[in-house]
């Protein structure tokens, strides 16, 4: 039995003691309170199934990104650990002062449609539920504090869209070539161009070191991907020369082995060549304001599925996983499509038609 007593403070402390569990106590204003409480705390001890939750309540969820961010984003890759932090601030910002017991499946809602409203995408709003439905479950199964359940699982998430479909138009390629070419910096344009020319992320291009790269066999090694799993990607002729004018560069420093390098920081070490502010100027003196350089990659990994190879041979040169996200990521024009069905139906008659 539950042993329910009046404190000095004038409050009510309840205090049960029951074999085979752990003493637990918790303290109400009301006694009232306070019986409910050790009435439903012995119940489901009876059943097996009570679940210490003292921890849960005291711990915030501003202290549990911390520890977080401290003992699980480390153990990512650098690039995702980076967007988690920037992901944690708007999780913070809104959950922080709340305990992770009082998380419930309606405040995350809540979350997710007021930053909807804020104008974000379904994608970003998704990323962010899934680090803090991540936090949770590192909570319940590793940090083993008091929760019964993982509030994010009991929500809709926001769909994923259908991806970005854009594509370059000739016109438009020949005045981005130009102009990233022009550039004083020679990097910039030949960046743009392997972005174009293979369907490599942009990290992977600036990631790039000498070492990394076999202009024999034409084929960069791809060590550090996104979805973790190495690959070589072919160089076509245009891609193997710009390659070779890279790794000719006859103002390459002698202390790094990067291909696209940037200056020495503050430690002396010299971190990949940035090209974010660059590449934002060129789109606003081209008035390409809704193309991103993600864009290319898009426009890359079209071309191959456009140039007839297989979805097998496309994303063993892009990386994609699953066919599924390939065809997210690849959309081909119908006037190409067209051409294709003509050859095919003329392959078909022998003569085809006049």
């Amino acid at each position: 039995m539950a042993t329910i007593t009046k404190t000095p403070a004038g409050t009510w402390k309840a205090l049960i003691r029951k074999q085979g569990w752990p003493t637990t106590a918790k303290t109400f204003r009301v006694k009232r309170d306070a019986e409910d409480w050790a009435r439903r705390t012995e119940d489901e001890m009876v059943r097996g199934v009570y679940i210490e939750r003292a921890q849960s309540e005291r711990l915030t969820v501003s202290d549990a990104l911390d520890r977080y961010l401290k003992e699980v984003s480390p153990t990512k890759k650098a690039s995702t650990e980076d967007r988690e932090k920037k992901k944690v601030v708007q999780l913070n910002a809104f959950f922080g002062k709340y305990s992770l017991a009082a998380v419930s499946p309606v405040l995350v809602g809540q979350y997710r449609d007021e930053r909807l409203k804020a104008g974000k995408s379904n994608n970003t709003v998704r990323l962010e539920l899934a680090l803090l439905s991540h936090l949770f479950n590192t909570a319940i199964k590793e940090w083993q504090v008091g929760l019964t359940y993982n509030p994010v699982s009991n929500i809709r998430k926001p769909s994923p869209g259908e991806g970005r479909d854009r594509r370059l138009t000739p016109e438009e390629e020949e005045r981005l070539l130009a102009a990233a070419d022009a550039h004083s910096n020679p990097m910039f344009g030949w960046v743009v161009r392997l972005a174009l020319y293979t369907g490599m992320r942009s990290g992977e291009i600036l990631g790039l070191k000498r070492s990394q790269v076999d202009l024999k066999k034409r084929t960069v090694l791809l060590r550090d991907t996104k979805n973790g799993s190495a690959r070589s990607v072919p160089l076509s002729k245009p891609a193997t020369e710009v390659m070779q004018a890279a790794l000719s560069n006859p103002i390459r420093p002698i202390d790094t082995d990067l291909i696209f390098f940037g200056e020495p920081g503050k430690d002396g070490k010299r971190r990949p060549y940035v090209i974010t502010k660059i590449w934002a100027d060129l789109k606003k003196t081209e008035q390409l304001d809704d193309l991103h350089f993600h864009d290319l990659r898009h426009e890359s990994v079209s071309r191959l599925v456009e140039s007839g190879l297989s979805d097998q041979e496309v994303s063993s040169i892009s990386g994609h996983k699953s066919m599924q996200m390939l065809k997210r990521y690849t959309h081909l024009r119908a006037e190409d499509l067209v051409t294709r069905l003509d050859d095919l139906a003329a392959g078909r008659t022998g003569t085809g038609v006049e």
